[in-house]
């Protein structure tokens, strides 16, 4: 390995360090581990830019520089920021049609905010955002194709589902909401500004049937997993308990307004790492 690859590994993993993920990451062998590494730090890179309060057409022209830049990853002439990912291609056979997803995905906030999608724009949302991510890991963890696939359907819907029952009251401070625009009117309401749907009292049953759908995610990922050895499913267990911990905090806690964040303890997350990764 080069001092330049070295010390651009060394960044991708300070970048991650943030990350939910990291500790999942981390306990990878050294090939994987990089990769993942620059897997998170390309999703970092583009959220970040979706996120960003500059201009509408900048950030849009910023996500198309990312495509462009992948599609010449592909075509064998990656530019300086891509260099380094060229041997996790070739290595785990990553797809350019999963980052370019991932890209898609980040878009999607960036023309106008989202506010309560329909039921079917929120799923490719989560497709894009958590399952596409899910497809480029399942091939640097190793499984098996089929079973890689549903895997990453299933955990990614299930960990962005959480994220957006978790985020509700932050997002809202962002200008958005990915509560679903039937289970709104299914509970009588109307309006989709994030601010007033956030602290309207029928919120809980808005909730509830997405808890739900997350929930039979994590069975589906949990029963996938159970297919395969250990060692291949490590990460994404690690991942699955993590966000599985947060999920049942936010159903303990519930949805009426005023809603204190959730988060899960340093303990109960070195204990998920510990049973999982080590034991």
């Amino acid at each position: 390995m080069s001092v330049e690859t070295a010390a651009a590994n060394a960044n991708y993993g300070t970048t991650a360090s943030g990350s939910s993920f990291y500790a999942a990451m981390r306990i990878l062998p050294r090939a994987q581990r990089e990769a993942m590494f620059q897997i998170y730090s390309f999703c970092r890179q583009v959220d970040d830019i979706a996120d960003s309060d500059g201009p509408r057409p900048e950030r849009l022209a910023a996500l198309q520089q990312w495509r462009d830049d992948i599609d010449a990853l592909y075509r064998g002439n990656p530019p300086p920021r891509l260099k380094d990912y060229v041997t996790s291609v070739k290595t785990f056979g990553l797809r350019r049609e999963d980052f370019l997803a991932i890209v898609d995905g980040m878009e999607m906030d960036v023309p106008q905010d989202i506010r309560a999608p329909d039921m079917a724009t929120l799923d490719l949302y989560c497709d894009r955002v958590a399952s596409a991510v899910g497809r480029l890991s399942v091939r640097v963890f190793g499984l098996p194709e089929d079973d890689g696939i549903l895997l990453a359907h299933h955990l990614g819907r299930a960990l962005q589902l959480t994220n957006i029952l978790r985020d509700i009251d932050e997002d809202a401070g962002l200008g958005r909401l990915y509560l679903p625009r039937e289970g709104l009117l299914e509970a009588g309401i109307t309006g989709n500004d994030p601010v007033q749907v956030a602290a309207d009292p029928r919120l809980p049953k808005v909730c509830a049937p997405l808890v739900e759908r997350a929930r039979a995610h994590f069975e589906k990922s949990d029963e996938i997993m159970a297919r395969h050895q250990r060692r291949v499913v490590r990460a994404p267990k690690i991942m699955s308990k993590y966000y599985g911990a947060i999920l049942r905090r936010l159903i303990a806690r519930g949805f009426a307004a005023p809603r204190a964040p959730v988060r899960v303890s340093k303990v109960t997350r070195l204990a998920i790492v510990l049973r999982y990764a080590l034991i």
